[in-house]
């Protein structure tokens, strides 16, 4: 594994971290306007460390939400053109009382980096700048082939403003394939590609009582509560089993094909380590018959993600409120085929340059075989790539299972920050000579 990049990056690890964490402390959660001012900072900082290393029209584009962020280096004739994609918004990191150290104080311990947005997408996105800078430093100011960045700060609010931008900018976006550090590895140490994601529809369903709210021991037996109005309604989507009720919502679902449920056997996985360590709950739940690889990989599920309404502060208050809402989201959505939005990605697998050039990258690094997954998670701008810009996604990531995606204690494995730089070294040099 000789490479010039790769030498770099490894000569420069502990500043590529002191930069990461410098990103990490800007708290740009995209979900909540109070913190507009820091998702705009965080977009002055990626675009700022994007010029100093050397990619040109560096743009931060303003758009009805949070900016976008767009670079280029296009001057190598004859060479693929590599689109990357990260994001550099984060969720909020509620609950607070749950974290070892504060959110937003990135923090190691146990050779992980502690932060959120560690690995969701802060981490992943550096990767992606410090191996441009690695490139850049090894082949004399030059890269082996041409790339585009594309950067969003609302990815976790559903991508509205990039997905808009794709549609209307498809010839300055115009590129061979994309590059999308947003996934996890299968397991430690196992290079994992992921090769299908499930849709996501987020809802709110809101219900209505009394014109205000109202004193529970005068109108309690008359005036209707909208909290018990929901309890209904959400109590008939699911049955007992974890069978979605709404009528058509499996149809069309095809199962994966046999060739897939073979490969997803032969995994590392064990059902009762997954509930110990990565769900902690007592038991698993879901739809009988299926496994957990199949059930969050290819089934369509229904959540509900909270229900704010009444009085929810600490102490008591007996109120009847006036309106009470449910917020449900549904992976996959009714009518749509799970087969088919994985052949999408699965048909570049075994005849797609881009995904051998990848699993050959990250064998050198890992040297180990790399596994094929599908995620049960969302990545909106990943289909507008296939049906918009007509080209493949690598989708390349280095989070882990038990990296608290969305949850206290996010974390970032550091030797996989690393491992990641330089694979993506690698995969572009090898791209750049073929």
């Amino acid at each position: 594994m000789a490479s010039p990049a790769v030498n770099y990056a490894r000569g420069n690890q502990q500043r590529f971290l002191t930069e990461l964490k410098d990103l990490l402390r800007i708290p740009s959660i995209s979900t909540l306007t109070e913190h507009k001012s820091d998702v705009q900072k965080a977009a002055e900082f990626v675009a700022a460390e994007m010029r100093r290393i050397g990619l040109e029209h560096v743009e931060v584009i303003p758009t009805k939400g949070h900016p976008l962020i767009y670079a280029d280096w296009i001057k190598a004739p004859g060479k693929p053109t590599a689109l990357c994609y990260a994001h550099y918004d984060v969720q909020p990191p509620d609950p607070l009382d749950e974290w070892v150290s504060p959110p937003f104080e990135p923090t190691e311990r146990n050779n992980n980096i502690y932060a959120r947005g560690a690995v969701d997408d802060k981490g992943q996105l550096w990767m992606e700048i410090k191996a441009i800078e690695a490139l850049m430093k090894g082949h004399n100011g030059k890269l082996p082939l041409n790339v585009k960045f594309l950067i969003e700060g609302e990815e976790e609010v559903g991508g509205e403003s990039i997905a808009a931008y794709v549609r209307k900018e498809k010839t300055k976006l115009k590129a061979d394939f994309a590059l999308v550090c947003d996934t996890e590895l299968f397991a430690p140490d196992l290079p994992t590609l992921c090769v299908g994601l499930r849709g996501l529809i987020y809802t709110e369903i809101e219900a209505y009582g009394a014109k205000t709210d109202l004193h529970s021991g005068m109108y309690g037996g008359a005036a209707p509560n909208p909290l018990f109005a929901l309890i209904e309604i959400i109590s008939k989507l699911k049955d007992s089993k974890g069978r979605v009720l709404i009528p058509g919502f499996y149809k069309d679902v095809k199962p994966p094909s046999k060739d897939e449920l073979k490969a997803w056997k032969r995994l590392p996985f064990n059902e009762e380590h997954y509930r110990k360590t990565e769900v902690g709950s007592k038991v698993l739940t879901g739809e009988p018959g299926f496994s957990v690889l199949y059930r969050t990989w290819a089934r369509p599920t229904l959540e509900v993600h909270g229900m704010p309404g009444g009085f929810t502060a600490p102490g008591a208050k007996t109120v009847i409120p006036a309106k009470a809402s449910a917020k449900v989201s549904m992976r996959l959505v009714p009518n749509q085929d799970p087969d088919d939005i994985f052949k999408r990605y699965a048909d570049y697998v075994t005849d797609n340059k881009y995904i051998q050039a990848a699993t050959e990258a990250m064998h050198e690094v890992f040297h180990k075989d790399t596994v094929f997954i599908r995620s049960g998670g969302s990545i909106p701008i990943v289909t507008d790539f296939q049906d918009v810009l007509k080209i493949p996604s690598v989708m390349m990531g280095f989070g882990l299972p038990d990296d608290n995606l969305h949850a206290p204690n996010e974390k970032f494995h550091i030797p996989n920050f690393y491992r990641g730089i330089e694979s993506i070294c690698l995969f572009f040099e090898k791209l750049g000579k073929n």
